[in-house]
């Protein structure tokens, strides 16, 4: 290894460095709140479970569109780190206005907010995306998600300490949660640069994209239509005869999972493929589907919670590796948003329409919905090729 291409990996390792801890100190302020949302918001008067899906489905869908706009404007701009930094910034104030939020009404301006900081997602997916190679890259993503997990792991203990010990209040929660991710902004703005190249955007179309491409698209999104948030997990513990108290813990055993598992995720899918890992995900999602329809007892829920983390772990760093590679370098960054628009859209619908099958038919219907939808793209994934190395 040449003295330039040294340097060039020593930069790289410190870049997924330094993503690494915004990652973790962005996770750690959010879990510290992130915990105990579902039962902030239905106590709040007037929400039923319809209401808390629509807030936390159209959170899912300002993402979506965040990340969108921010990968075409990424590309376009030839920038990607006002994006990243911006991202940080709308978390920690949106968490701000959540402290002094008193109906559900107000809550809505800082969820979009706080959504809406998601737009780091896609522009810094490109850059890991780029430093990384077909050897490393499941890794890398792995690595940022277990670090993802790990801050979420710090900030549930935070939180069950600080609520549970010390009795702290929602508002002063919240405020202590805005904090972790100022950090994160000073470190992108004093350690990240933007990769200078001579051209990175060029104009896309839909016929540009491969057969590939648009059928995991197609698959993705009607996984989406039936993965509806946490939020719905948590609530069925509590209906199902949890402490308000030990709602936070099962929040803390599915995240723990994750941060344990989703860098060796991320490896096996570079040794063995990243079709066979994201199969073994939807089919974790599957499992815990069937669970939650025909279990009740404590230890059966806390089980499923495990089953849900191991899907969490596998799922969210391979699915980046998968839409990385199978977009264009010069759309990487259009592309990574374009597909979390499109996924993320379908999360509205499906927040929603799960709190109201809850509604209507009881706390089992949307899981029999998102049973029959995981089956489905099971059958698709069979059909997809991978990047061949």
């Amino acid at each position: 290894m040449n003295s330039k291409t040294e340097k060039t990996h020593r930069q790289s390792k410190k870049s997924i460095v330094v993503f690494s801890l915004a990652s973790f100190l962005n996770d750690f302020g959010s879990d510290i709140i992130y915990p105990i949302w579902p039962v902030f918001v239905t106590a709040l008067p007037g929400v039923n479970m319809t209401v808390l899906g629509l807030i936390d489905g159209l959170g899912e869908a300002i993402v979506s569109i965040s990340q969108a706009g921010s990968g075409y404007l990424s590309d376009r701009l030839k920038k990607r780190k006002i994006f990243i930094w911006t991202g940080y910034f709308f978390g920690a104030m949106s968490r701000m206005g959540y402290a002094f939020s008193t109906i559900w009404q107000h809550l809505v301006p800082f969820r979009v907010l706080d959504r809406a900081g998601k737009m780091r997602g896609a522009p810094r997916d490109a850059i890991v995306a780029d430093l990384s190679t077909d050897e490393n890259r499941g890794r890398n993503f792995g690595l940022l998600r277990t670090m993802d997990n790990l801050g979420a792991v710090c900030g549930i203990l935070t939180s069950l300490f600080l609520s549970g010990y010390l009795g702290w209040s929602y508002t002063n929660m919240f405020l202590l949660a805005s904090f972790p991710s100022l950090i994160g902004v000073l470190l992108i703005l004093l350690f990240i640069k933007d990769r200078k190249t001579k051209e990175i955007y060029k104009g896309l179309s839909f016929k540009d994209l491969t057969f590939n491409f648009k059928l995991f698209l197609l698959l993705s999104a009607i996984f989406a239509l039936g993965s509806f948030s946490y939020s719905f997990l948590l609530v069925y513990a509590r209906e199902a005869g949890f402490a308000v108290s030990f709602v936070p813990v099962l929040y803390l055993i599915f995240t723990a999972m994750a941060s344990l598992t989703a860098l060796s995720f991320g490896k096996l899918a570079d040794r063995v493929g990243r079709r066979f890992v994201l199969i073994l995900a939807y089919l974790l999602w599957g499992l815990m589907c069937v669970g939650f329809i025909y279990s009740s007892e404590y230890l059966g829920i806390i089980f499923l919670f495990v089953v849900y983390g191991l899907y969490r772990g596998a799922f969210e760093p391979v699915q980046k590796t998968f839409v990385s590679e199978l977009s264009p370098i010069e759309h990487r960054a259009s592309l990574l948003g374009a597909f979390q628009m499109t996924v993320g859209l379908c999360a509205l619908p499906a927040s929603l329409i799960a709190g109201l099958l809850w509604d209507t038919f009881g706390g089992r219907a949307p899981f029999y919905f998102s049973l029959g939808l995981t089956s489905l793209t099971v059958v698709l994934m069979l059909f997809l090729r991978e990047k061949t190395k």
